[in-house]
């Protein structure tokens, strides 16, 4: 699940690129292009946070599976045992 997560974010850390690349090329200044630089940069900053937050929930699925391999682990050792 943290895999599929990090490669979420970064996907939306690729596309928040593009939009604030677009932003500051002409092509956002040109009549009928869609949308103005202000709108490019909000939309680049708003994917930028969304894949920050998702690459936050992709570190916490990690950490919690791992905990539970190690509380697993524990488990079967003390059986053993």
């Amino acid at each position: 699940m943290g895999r599929n997560l990090y490669i979420l974010a970064a996907t939306l850390t690729l596309f928040s690129l593009v939009s604030c690349g677009l932003a500051y090329a002409n092509f956002a200044q040109q009549p009928g292009s869609p949308g103005d630089a202000s709108l490019w940069r909000t939309t680049g900053l708003g994917l930028f946070v969304l894949a920050l937050l998702i690459a936050l929930a992709g570190i916490l699925s990690s950490l919690f599976e791992q905990a539970e391999r190690r509380a697993e682990q524990a488990r079967r050792e003390k059986r053993q045992r």
